[in-house]
């Protein structure tokens, strides 16, 4: 892979001593056995971010259309990564409109971001083992979407090709391969747009998925990848902060020992500050502590972690359930407002 921008180890905050004297007494070194090269990182980075920058009354299309941000609240969001915040690289997960506006803003305003590009991945199978829709879908839906994912993958591709210096990477599909997808594609499928996006891009090319699935089946997918990218929720796994961390860790080296010879990438980590499905398990002072653990925890091991999300997303979820966990997993309110976890970033940053 083509990497740059190395990151220098951020200086040890006076909260971050305070939060690991009250962590279990677990060392990095116990903890922390895989030890990946530094060209590991996905362009230089530990610290990247997940973005998607829907505010209130917005969405991605749901069968109607889309209802995008406007440039202004993409520029305004953008600027507020680069001002607010250590991220310098963003994770998106399609290459629709909304995204080909937020490549373009980087490019316009010369704004110092690269991006993990999206190739969003439809079902093109029906999955029973899908919880919340184990219905299946009308075979002429499954023929519409498989034509659109290969439309989708051709557009990836134009726009790595037409921002080559701020397309980092090119991830196909986001969890259309573990068990409880809702949008489930056929391994050999996604193998065959992994092939097809390799052949006309330059920048490296992963898939992102569950680190179950990876350490279970991953094996065959793995090995026409560049790196593989993993996904870890060990507040979703119904674990509390004080095992936030160490779960973590044993996500990871489960997908390390079925794949020893992949470079791994983290695509997907975080904790949600409100959740009724997790009671007081959510709550802000928790995010802060899981990010610096974490955090910590990558930087040794020289293993890119995209932090989800940069923004809470109120459309995400059962729209009865404004508590809901998947509204709620931003370092920022909807309305743009800091949680706890940003100013502490920017005191980092100033030390």
């Amino acid at each position: 892979m083509t990497r740059s921008m190395n990151l220098a180890p951020r200086v040890v905050s006076h909260a971050l001593m305070l939060i690991l004297l009250h962590a279990p007494a677990v060392t990095l070194a116990e903890s922390a056995p895989i030890r990946q090269s530094p060209e590991a990182l996905l362009d230089g980075q530990v610290e990247a971010v997940c973005y998607s920058g829907f505010r209130a009354g917005q969405h991605p299309d749901r069968g109607q259309g889309a209802v995008n941000p406007s440039e202004e609240e993409i520029l305004e969001d953008l600027r507020l990564l680069v001002s607010d915040t250590p991220f310098r690289l963003i994770r998106v997960y399609d290459s629709q409109a909304n995204t080909a506006a937020v490549l373009r803003l980087i490019d316009e305003h010369d704004l110092p971001i690269k991006v993990l590009l999206g190739a969003w991945l439809s079902a093109e199978l029906s999955n029973p083992g899908c919880p919340w829709h184990p219905q299946p879908y009308p075979d002429e839906k499954l023929a519409r979407n498989t034509l659109e994912n290969a439309a989708e993958v051709e557009r990836a591709i134009s726009l790595a090709n037409a921002y080559p210096d701020i397309v980092a990477s090119v991830s196909v599909g986001n969890e259309a391969l573990v068990g409880w997808t809702d949008h489930l594609v056929p391994l050999e499928e996604v193998i065959g747009y992994v092939r097809t996006v390799k052949e006309q891009i330059e920048q490296p090319v992963t898939v992102a998925d569950n680190y179950e699935w990876w350490a279970e089946h991953g094996a065959r997918l793995a090995a026409e990848l560049d790196y593989v990218s993993i996904h870890i929720y060990p507040v979703w796994e119904e674990r509390g902060i004080e095992e936030g961390l160490s779960y973590s860790i044993e996500n990871v080296q489960r997908v390390r020992d079925a794949l020893p010879d992949a470079d791994l990438v983290i695509t997907e980590a975080g904790w949600a500050t409100t959740a009724n499905e997790f009671g007081a398990r959510a709550s802000e002072e928790n995010q802060l502590r899981y990010y610096r653990e974490l955090y910590a925890w990558a930087r040794e091991a020289n293993m890119t972690t995209f932090f989800f999300a940069a923004f809470d997303e109120s459309w995400k979820g059962d729209p009865n359930n404004p508590a809901g966990a998947e509204k709620h997993w931003g370092i920022f309110f909807e309305d743009r407002t800091p949680k706890l976890i940003v100013g502490s970033l920017l005191r980092d940053s100033a030390e």
